[in-house]
């Protein structure tokens, strides 16, 4: 894929532009979303064995690098990727100080710099839900196109239960999600998540995994 191809797939220039200056604004640190440790969603993935021991996994929307240090260190080969040149800048510097490998790049979940079906496992904690609903059915594409058949997709997104005025506009309900992904993924569990009394928001975590066979039309 060209790059002038991958930019037509990929987000708009107004969704890059407000990414990129939320980094420039704010130290990392204080950004509202801003984790020092793994997500939930990760930890329990890796507990699990959800994901492949050792393989190739990837965090969209990596931030600060939170999940693909936590990955670094349990011994998968982790990559990560984000909009922002400052959350890049920061994923890297913690990366280098924890002394754990890892690819870390600026990139764009609708047009990934990755290899069709190269990826044992795709981890997404706060990316998906802030794409325009429009894009969502590319999203999906997208993330079964980097994935091997059977490959692990973690997805985290704030619920529809949250009414707290943090978080994203548009907080989508299991049956929106299961419309997005459920032609290209199985979901093999979803989990709710009530948040916690420090400020957590409600979520919803699905385990999914990337359909080896189509699927199968309606009787």
């Amino acid at each position: 894929m060209t790059k002038s191809m991958r930019a037509k797939r990929g987000s708009s220039p107004s969704h890059r532009a407000s990414w990129r200056a939320t980094y420039e604004r704010l130290p990392y640190d204080r950004l509202p979303w801003f984790e020092p440790g793994p997500s939930l969603s990760v930890k329990l993935a890796v507990a699990d064995g959800f994901l492949p021991k050792g393989g190739e996994v990837l965090d969209i929307g990596c931030g600060a690098g939170s999940n693909v240090l936590f990955l670094g260190k349990s011994g998968f080969r982790a990559h990560g990727v984000d909009l922002s040149p400052g959350a890049v800048t920061a994923a890297r510097a913690r990366a280098a100080e924890a002394h754990v490998v890892a690819d870390i790049q600026e990139g764009d979940a609708l047009a990934l710099r990755f290899a069709d079906g190269c990826l044992d496992g795709v981890v997404d904690h706060g990316c998906f839900h802030t794409l325009p609903m429009s894009r969502r059915g590319d999203y999906a594409r997208e993330v079964h196109r980097v994935l091997r058949p059977g490959g692990s997709f973690v997805l985290a997104w704030v619920a529809r239960e949250h009414t707290a005025p943090m978080g994203p506009p548009h907080r989508p309900s299991v049956q929106e999600v299961a419309a997005a992904l459920e032609s290209r993924f199985l979901f093999t569990r979803v989990e709710f998540n009530p948040g916690r009394e420090d400020g957590a928001l409600s979520s919803y975590i699905g385990f999914l995994s990337r359909r080896s066979a189509p699927y199968p039309r309606r009787r």
